[in-house]
């Protein structure tokens, strides 16, 4: 009986913007070529803090997460899927 390493782990994460979010990226771009330098580093520095938070919280998750049970072959099969 062989277990199926790539059930119970989390999707891979994806790097591509839509296109709203490219026109979005386009605008923001554009806006901070008007911006005060004062403006910038407060905006960095609140970015940086929302990562460090985020990165957080996921680590957490990660670490407390655990699969039920792993999934077996001939659990898929039982089930319809392969």
């Amino acid at each position: 009986m062989t277990t199926n390493l790539s059930r119970g782990l989390p999707p891979m994460p994806k790097l591509d913007l839509t296109i709203e979010q490219d026109l979005k990226m386009r605008q923001i771009t554009d806006a901070l070529e008007k911006v005060d330098k004062e403006e910038i580093i407060f905006v960095a520095l609140s970015l940086q803090r929302l990562n460090f938070v985020l990165t957080n919280n996921i680590t957490q998750l990660l670490r407390e997460w655990q699969p039920t049970q792993p999934i077996t072959t001939e659990d898929q099969f039982k089930s319809g899927t392969s």
